[in-house]
């Protein structure tokens, strides 16, 4: 489920939720879930902008297997994996999909109109079609059976998935991808042996899994997502995982920011404070906004501070309450009539300012309103004081007749009665106001009080029955809300007698979800005999596949969040419609449309059979797989509402690694608009504040304390994502205290031990450099963090973990080492965490040489000769007892690649000035620098512009503001830029198509956009035809799909590259690979080991172009063992591979 903007709002609210994934931080987690579908969609079509895009299915299946390996590899679940792909959803998602699927059949269709249009050249292969990832499409049924596959090719061939239990719930089996995993925790919660300090991380794109994480009131849950970044049109995401920043975002601490939110009401209730029972009525406030089943109450928008309103609202009311609303999914009527009641007083006051502006209106237009709905209140309120003032006239009458004894005339008439007309007239436009929404928005003629009464009825059940979905899974397959719309607020009344009540009924089957769901462009998707239901105009059920819609914004700003105006579907016609089609289906068909059970998979290394690929020409089949699988039935986990349980943990004496807490440092909090930085730009709303309280006359702010405290100790910094880290030294500004180690020494000085120190005065130069450093931490915790660090005394200098590395100590005995990073980092002293005990279960089982290198295993070599060569460890149990382990390596034959490094500058590309082409080509040096970048040309004239639509006909090879050149075309050398050969050959083709638009930016140079109609003046001149044929152009030319990369980046041009595979060619031809057998001390090989990933094998090695590398790691996207070349460098990190 969606729920627009949520996700955005919350990380701007509370801006420590979320952290950037970094390998060697990732906290361990006992069960991973995917929630596939978002897995699905990013490696079918990544960006349906691109009409030229086209993918094929063995890419697409290839591209998921990838996809979920480096998820697992990731996370590496301990116990369970659970892969839920959406299957038939309830009938009150439907309306959604229907709208969503209609939406997209029809932006596809216009997108290809717009760019045949244009001139554009198709390419003949279908285009893939987003709808086919819908339950009972042969897509989907061809996608599970790779599924299957790829968890049993897994499980048989790779170290990493034994031990862990494998669920597949695929697309038969009904339900959203994201409740078949919430129904599954839900089960193992009633289990007597459930572990409540189970640690699950949740994958999805959708906001709403917050939502879903919390409703299981689990102390460790985070949510794993890519890093979205929001601009533009579309929130933009990166293609290939490798190349993906993932995000974590911790439930946890998302608890402890609600419990904040609320803690001012703490005090003002006469029963007790539950943050379980806060997060529960949090999370009903959330459904207020609208999602996936219900619209969004009138004039209530993210965007548009709703939910702070809803909040306030809450607060409000909750001390006039006697307990809570949503009562661990069930709705309190009374107690939610009351905080509607409330929270109507929005309507109120969003119409007065309504009110105000017509009243403004009126006076200045001579009493005629410019808005229809307000001119028919008008109209009632005006005929409303006529008749006032008719009975006001007759009472003045009367009154003349009857003069009091003074002869004075009483007058009625009073300030009070002004008061009180004008309060009239106010409610009577505001009913108005809210009738001609019903009736325009609605189309009901009469807005009588039976028909409020049913709306507000429907809201009521609709927010049960989502309450429902989400605590105790569906409760009626059949129930959807009825209209496109929600009432007011206001109208919502008389609910607290109401019986709600819903029948369980069953899910549709795949084939008519399809029917119910799929636009008549998506046909073929269908099995043939049902098609002429969505085509022939003699099909009972046409009315339903509209070709043409309207949408309609209602508040909303983006298009993708516009209402889809098409008619709901009735169950009962469309199942009498499919009826007679029925008997036609094929067998292959047949077996398509049913439901079927969820697959439980693990790892027997008794069973060993071969397991035949889906598809033998793309995938082969498993020659030994050693997989069994059970099935689970459809109610196997579903637990009846009384037995929902919420487990509370006491966390106080533990903390896990990973799962951030805000509990460790002393602070106070506070919302305030702060403008903190998430997603790359500055929020708009409040964020919460959160200020570290320090103790100024506390001894142990002093250096001296600090020193003897911390240096040489293990500490935690970056709260509230704790890192581990190695304090080397600690200052004041002005004193520092720092270790006096041998070059290369990283130690613990554990218990009281007392660390080599010396102590040193800083002299001015440094002092500047801590004070800089000081208000750089400052500024960086504030504007990303939202944390006010307030001053600062003491600046501690460490050194972060970056894994764990085996050694062997002097009895012989091996042990689990921490590896520091050689970087040196500052930490400010109020932001550190000392003495806390950290649960961490990575222990190991090895402890003796012989469990570290077993005979069998794959090691490498760290020593000369055979440095980095790939060797197997023989039985060494004659030469352990001297501290020696017997490995018989693999020599392979290396490419002699010294001549081709000496004679590179033969086969490179060269580059020249700007100048030098322009010479060449005829033209100005000026020309070949703004052709090679960006031109933009703007529709009609300068002095008559036709729109803001502006073309780029630039060549687009350079990039200066992102600092990125084109290899092979372009390369900034030091401030300049340079060019090749191949840049002249492409402007000598432009200028010879189209030389005029070459003499026309010659000659206006000042310009920064240029204009068709100023480029092709002539009345037989068609300027717009000719910049769609340049566009179209430059489109189909291969430069158009040129890569680019960073300026700063060291990268071998492709034809050395090329030389460099022929040397390797040679190599294998040559095929003299040699093994040698010799005996080793341990700390001269490096064992690939889960426990050690993260750690560079040899911290010495430094990296240049042409060198040789081979990969360590297990379970990674490159096998052990490979062996490749360097071919690009970025600071001193490769970035570029090329493999043998």
């Amino acid at each position: 489920m969606g729920v627009p903007k949520f996700y955005r709002w919350v990380s701007e609210r509370y801006p420590c939720l979320s952290q950037v994934l970094k390998e060697h931080q990732i906290p361990e987690f006992d069960n991973l879930y995917l929630d596939m579908n978002g897995i699905i969609h990013q490696c079918s079509h990544p960006n349906d902008d691109d009409v030229h895009f086209r993918i094929s299915d063995d890419k697409i299946f290839a591209d998921i297997f990838h996809y979920l390996e480096v998820l697992f590899r990731i996370i590496k679940p301990r116990k369970v994996f659970f892969m839920a792909v959406d299957g038939v959803a309830p009938r009150a998602k439907m309306n959604q999909q229907r709208g969503r699927r209609f939406r997209s059949a029809k932006e596809a269709e216009d997108k290809i109109k717009k760019a045949l249009e244009k001139g554009e050249v198709l390419p003949t292969e279908a285009r893939f079609d987003s709808n086919c990832i819908t339950p009972g499409t042969d897509f989907m049924a061809r996608l599970h059976e790779h599924l299957k596959y790829f968890v049993n090719m897994k499980i048989s061939t790779d170290k990493s998935w034994h031990g862990v239990t494998v669920y597949l719930s695929g697309h038969e089996t009904p339900g959203e991808g994201e409740h078949k995993i919430m129904e599954f925790i839900r089960s193992e919660k009633t289990k007597p042996d459930y572990d409540p300090n189970t640690r699950h991380c949740l994958y999805g794109l959708d906001a709403d899994l917050i939502i879903l994480g919390l409703t299981s009131h689990e102390s460790h849950f985070s949510l794993l997502r890519e890093e979205v970044r929001f601009g533009g049109k579309k929130s933009q995401r990166a293609c290939a995982p490798e190349e993906t920043t993932f995000h974590l975002l911790h439930l946890s601490l998302m608890r402890e920011y609600i419990d904040y939110e609320f803690s001012p009401v703490k005090d003002k209730i006469s029963f007790q404070y539950d943050i379980e029972r806060i997060i529960d009525d949090w999370i009903l406030m959330g459904f207020l906004v609208g999602n996936d089943f219900i619209p969004h109450l009138p004039h209530l928008h993210i965007n548009h501070d709703a939910l702070p309103l809803l909040y306030k609202t809450y607060m409000a009311i909750l001390p006039e309450l006697e307990g809570y609303i949503n009562e661990s999914g069930h709705l309190n009527l009374q107690h939610f009539e009351k905080y509607l009641t409330k929270l109507s007083d929005f309507d109120r006051e969003h119409f007065s300012e309504v009110f105000v502006d017509l009243k403004w209106f009126e006076s200045k237009v001579g009493n005629k309103y410019l808005n229809e709905a307000a001119g028919i209140a008008a109209e009632e309120a005006r005929s409303h004081k006529q008749k006032k003032q008719k009975v006001q006239e007759n009472a003045i009458c009367l009154a003349a007749l009857e003069k009091t004894e003074d002869g004075i005339m009483t007058s009625s008439k009073n300030a009070l009665e002004d008061e009180q007309e004008d309060e009239d007239l106010f409610e009577t436009e505001f009913r108005q106001y809210k009738r001609t929404y019903y009736m325009t928005k609605m189309g009901v003629e009469v807005v009588s009080d039976d028909f409020l009464a049913d709306q507000a009825e429907c809201y009521v059940q609709a927010i049960q029955w989502i309450l429902h979905y989400y605590y105790h899974g569906v409760q009626s397959w059949s129930w959807y809300y009825p209209y496109h719309y929600a009432p007011y607020l206001s109208d919502i009344r008389n609910i607290n007698k109401l019986k709600i009540q819903f029948e369980l009924g069953k899910p549709f089957m795949p084939f008519e979800q399809l029917l119910a769901v799929l636009p008549a462009a998506s046909k073929d998707l269908l099995p043939k005999c049902y098609q002429h239901l969505m085509t022939s105009e003699d099909s009972p059920i046409i009315e339903y596949y509209p070709p043409d819609f309207k949408t309609d914004l209602n508040g909303k700003q983006q298009e993708w969040e516009a209402v889809v105006l098409i008619p709901f579907i009735d169950e009962e016609r469309l199942l009498h419609a499919m009826e007679s089609c029925n008997k036609c289906l094929l067998e292959d068909e047949k077996r398509r449309n049913i439901h079927s059970e969820c697959l439980m998979y693990w790892c027997d290394k008794d069973t060993e059979f071969k397991y035949l690929s889906p598809w033998p020409e793309k995938f082969p089949a498993i020659q030994r797989c050693h997989t069994r699988y059970k099935t689970i039935s459809l109610d196997a986990w579903r637990v009846e509402i009384t037995h929902n349980k919420i487990t509370k943990v006491n966390k106080s004496a533990l903390y896990f690694c990973g799962f951030p807490t805000l509990k460790h440092i002393a602070h106070k909090f506070y919302l305030k608009k702060s403008g903190v930085q998430v997603f790359q730009q500055s929020s708009h709303g409040e964020n919460m504040l959160l200020e570290i309280i320090c103790d100024k006359d506390s001894k142990e702010q002093s250096v001296e304390n600090v020193a003897s405290l911390v240096l040489g100790k293990s500490v935690f910094v970056n709260w509230p994502h704790l890192e581990e880290a190695r304090v080397i030294s600690v200052s004041d500004g002005e004193t520092k205290f720092y270790l006096e180690e041998p070059h290369g020494t990283q130690k613990l000085y554990l218990g009281n031990t007392v660390p080599p120190t010396k102590v040193a005065y800083v002299g001015e130069k440094e002092q500047n450099i801590w004070l800089k450093e000081v208000q750089g931490i400052s500024e960086h915790y504030q504007r990303r963090k939202g944390i006010i660090i307030n001053e600062t005394s003491v600046v501690v200098f460490a050194q972060l973990l970056t894994g764990r590395r085996y050694q062997l100590n002097q009895n012989g005995e091996v042990y689990l080492e921490k590896q520091w990073s050689k970087q040196v980092l500052p930490f400010v002293y109020q932001t550190i965490v000392k003495d806390i005990s950290a649960f961490d279960s990575r222990f190991s089982n090895i402890k003796t040489l012989d469990d570290l290198f077993p005979p069998g295993s794959t090691v490498f070599m760290l020593g000369t000769p055979y440095y980095g060569c790939t060797g197997e460890v023989q039985d060494s149990c004659d030469v352990i007892t001297e501290g020696r382990i017997r490995v018989v390596f693999n020599i392979p034959c290396e490419p002699q690649l010294d001549s081709l490094i000496q004679n590179q500058h033969k086969y490179s590309v060269k580059y020249n000035p700007g100048y030098v082409l322009a010479s060449r080509l005829g033209v100005s040096g000026y020309l070949v620098s703004r052709f090679t970048g960006s031109i933009f040309i703007g529709r009609g004239s300068r002095r008559n512009p036709h729109g803001d639509h502006k073309a780029n006909v630039g060549l687009n090879l350079k990039f200066n503001k992102k600092n990125e050149e084109v290899p092979g075309y372009t390369k900034k050398v030091r401030n300049e830029w340079m060019y090749s050969s191949a840049v002249e050959q492409l402007l000598a083709e432009y200028l010879e198509r189209v030389p005029e638009l070459f003499s026309y930016i010659a000659k206006n140079s000042q310009e920064d956009i240029f204009y068709e109609d100023d480029i092709w003046p002539g009345e037989d001149e068609n300027g717009a035809e000719r910049v769609q044929e340049i566009v179209a152009w430059l489109k189909a030319h291969p430069v158009s799909a040129l890569s680019r990369s960073s300026c700063d980046l060291q990268i071998l041009d492709a034809a050395i590259v090329e030389k460099i595979e022929e040397e390797l060619e040679k190599c294998k031809q040559r095929k003299s690979n040699k093994k040698v057998r010799v005996t080793v001390k341990p700390h001269l090989l490096y064992r690939p080991l889960e426990q050690q990933n993260g750690v560079v094998p040899d911290r010495d090695a430094e990296y240049r172009l042409f060198d040789r590398v081979v990969n360590v790691r297990e379970n990674f996207s490159v096998p052990v063992g490979l062996r490749g070349t360097i071919i690009g460098l970025k600071g001193g990190s490769v970035i570029g591979l090329s493999s043998n």
